[in-house]
């Protein structure tokens, strides 16, 4: 065997990184497994029905306790099927008396990005731990005042970003760090699916709607995560192939970030086509994950033959467990507001960028 691929394969298992095919636990525990929190879910969309509150079934250090609804009649389905108390459901209008309820410690907000801001401030105001699904806020002002109003009540503000507690994910992220196939030169990501709802809030600018504010986050998130640093630079471009439906807000976004070390990374959003593709070129090889953001079966492999496959039961359970321990133990979360800012803040950019065809400098 080639002498450095055996120094590469010797580095990452000293780093405790070749782990392949492993299944790890969803959790590390530090506090007994008895201690659980109270979790109010806020808006019973898709993501809370088909995911979250099945996922809250599955977690160790909290549980589903709650819901916020505007849907009257979504109350008998929630309650025949997780027996949620009647004294812990609640309405957008009545939310701030969670307040008073001790049964729950955290609001998780999963609603249209327009409605974040808001409904994570209420949530702070009422004295509980806040987290809010990706993206964080339509505007970097929003998330700030955000980040400032859990300050101000001493909770803790975790972004929704599942992928950072997925194990694949954080082997790229550790790669980052230590190098083990040398400088990054290029990073290729692409985020995308068919969406052929026409009069969904996706499609409507007031709310938060663009493929770039809700895949978008994605290959950015990921791009940052994979280069190890921050953007310094910006240019991007819109495409639509159904203007018809697509004419409020972005149906298809291609970006380009420049980084402080040299390197670049490529990234496609689209609410057109399926994407879903991370790769790292490198001086001495790639790596690459794909699927890299799928809700399960995320998997890839190196230049060298390293199997980056770790498998993860469910992603948002480990997620959800992970922000939890940081509550009990008080600890910081591995997700906070301000990485959820800086997102926004670049995504603000990649719209000037696109409407203005000139670079953003950031």
């Amino acid at each position: 065997m080639d002498r450095i691929l055996v120094d590469r394969r010797n580095f990452i298992s000293q780093s405790g990184l070749l782990i392949s095919g492993m299944i790890l636990p969803s959790f590390l525990p530090k506090q007994p497994r008895g201690r659980s929190l109270g979790v109010a879910l806020v808006g019973l969309g898709y993501y809370s029905t088909d995911l979250l509150a099945p996922a809250l079934q599955e977690t160790m250090h909290c549980h589903l306790a709650g819901i916020v609804t505007g849907s009257p009649e979504k109350i008998p389905v929630w309650q025949e099927k997780y027996g949620i108390a009647d004294g812990n459901i609640y309405n957008y209008e009545n939310m701030h008396e969670i307040a008073n309820n001790p049964a729950i410690d955290v609001i998780y907000i999963v609603l249209p990005p327009s409605m974040h801001a808001e409904y994570a401030i209420k949530a702070a105001n009422a004295g509980k731990h806040v987290w809010c699904e990706k993206p964080m806020a339509v505007t970097a002002s929003e998330c700030q005042a955000m980040i400032d109003a859990c300050e101000k009540n001493k909770v803790k503000l975790s972004i929704g970003y599942r992928l950072q507690h997925e194990p694949n994910t954080q082997t790229i992220i550790k790669f980052s760090q230590t190098h083990p196939y040398g400088k990054i030169s290029e990073i290729a990501v692409e985020a995308g699916y068919r969406e052929n709802r026409t009069d969904h809030w996706k499609q409507i600018k007031k709310m938060g709607g663009g493929c770039m504010y809700d895949m978008g986050v994605y290959p950015l998130n990921a791009a940052r995560y994979t280069a190890g640093e921050e953007p310094v630079a910006v240019t991007a471009r819109h495409e639509t192939t159904r203007p018809d439906i697509y004419h409020e807000v972005d149906e298809i976004t291609l970006f380009e970030l420049e980084f402080p070390s040299g390197a670049i990374a490529k990234c496609k959003t689209s609410f057109a086509e399926s994407l879903n593709y991370l790769k790292a070129e490198c001086e001495e090889g790639w790596y690459e994950l794909k699927p890299f953001q799928a809700y399960n079966g995320v998997k890839g492999v190196a230049s060298d033959g390293l199997k980056l496959n770790l498998t993860l039961s469910n992603q948002q359970a480990r997620q959800m467990d992970d922000d939890a321990l940081a509550i009990i133990n008080d600890t910081s979360v591995l997700v906070p507001g301000m990485e959820g800012k800086r997102d926004i803040a670049i995504v603000e950019s990649i719209y000037k960028a696109a409407a203005t065809g000139q670079k953003v400098a950031l």
